[in-house]
């Protein structure tokens, strides 16, 4: 293995059998800009139907953020980009953003934009909420039903509230307590019996809820740590930003079997650097 190869080895999971594969992203331009930083035991939610196509005019006047024709045409925006997953589409025409985000900036909810959400933090654009969501459920795992996932970085809950759509159970941990408490607060109208919120560390993940069928990260450090590798399900997919070279990133994907660890690295993407501790 060459010097490149090497050096992303060392961003992965240790373990052996890790294979490095640099690949050209499959949708170009996906920038992420984030604050938040065996099989599943789980079982497998019965799969979901179709999102049905809902035509809009492109810039419909005098609809509401309540309309569910602001977030179908989300949606149909992010579609458009390249995500193709029904469940996934249907979930970002389901789940309310402007629920999230703070009143002054309400009326950019439904734009492919990350906004501030407090403590120096964002929410996630759409588009890339939706295109990490999509990789988990191209995984082996994801594939027949995504069951148990560990999100890193709650953040508001937005993307808490979306993986709940699609997978059979979530468990999201923050490290800011203020933020911790946003979600709660954000995410109880919601009523989402699948969703644990837990105010911990996030580098350390969440060994009471593993094996995880996927493992997913809104922020980024030099190296994946290893805990989260050994609380992924085999069969399981984690996607996380990586620092590859002068401290830019790029997303991680690793893919867990019985015979290792194999990564491969997709677009450039700008999330906030991973921290460890609770504050």
């Amino acid at each position: 293995m060459g010097a490149d190869g090497q050096q992303a080895g060392r961003r992965g999971c240790n373990g052996g059998g890790i294979v490095t594969q640099r690949r050209s992203p499959q949708v170009p331009g996906w920038i992420a800009r984030s604050v938040q930083t065996g099989t599943s035991t789980a079982r497998a939610p019965a799969a979901p139907k179709p999102i049905n196509p809902v035509r809009v005019a492109a810039s419909p006047v005098g609809v509401g953020l309540d309309s569910s024709t602001v977030r179908a045409r989300m949606a149909q925006r992010i579609g458009a980009a390249g995500v193709s997953h029904p469940a996934v589409l249907q979930a970002m025409a389901t789940v309310e953003r402007h629920r999230f985000v703070d009143s002054a900036l309400v009326n950019q909810a439904y734009e492919d934009t990350s906004l501030p959400i407090g403590l120096g933090q964002t929410i996630s654009k759409p588009s890339v909420v939706a295109r990490m969501i999509e990789l988990l459920l191209d995984s082996e795992a994801g594939k027949a039903g995504l069951g148990r996932v560990l999100e890193i970085g709650t953040g508001c809950g937005y993307q808490a509230a979306v993986l709940a759509m699609v997978a059979k159970e979530v468990y999201s941990i923050e490290r800011l307590r203020g933020l911790h408490e946003k979600a709660r607060n954000n995410l109880r109208p919601m009523r989402l019996p699948n969703v644990h919120l837990i105010l911990g560390d996030g580098m350390v993940g969440f060994a009471s809820g593993a094996p995880y069928a996927g493992i997913i990260s809104a922020a980024g450090g030099e190296t994946v740590p290893q805990a989260w590798c050994d609380q992924l399900a085999v069969g399981g997919r984690l996607v996380a930003p990586v620092v590859v070279s002068a401290g830019k990133q790029a997303l991680l994907v690793i893919d867990k079997s019985s015979h290792g660890f194999k990564q491969t690295i997709l677009e450039a993407v700008n999330f906030v650097p991973l921290k460890s501790g609770i504050a």
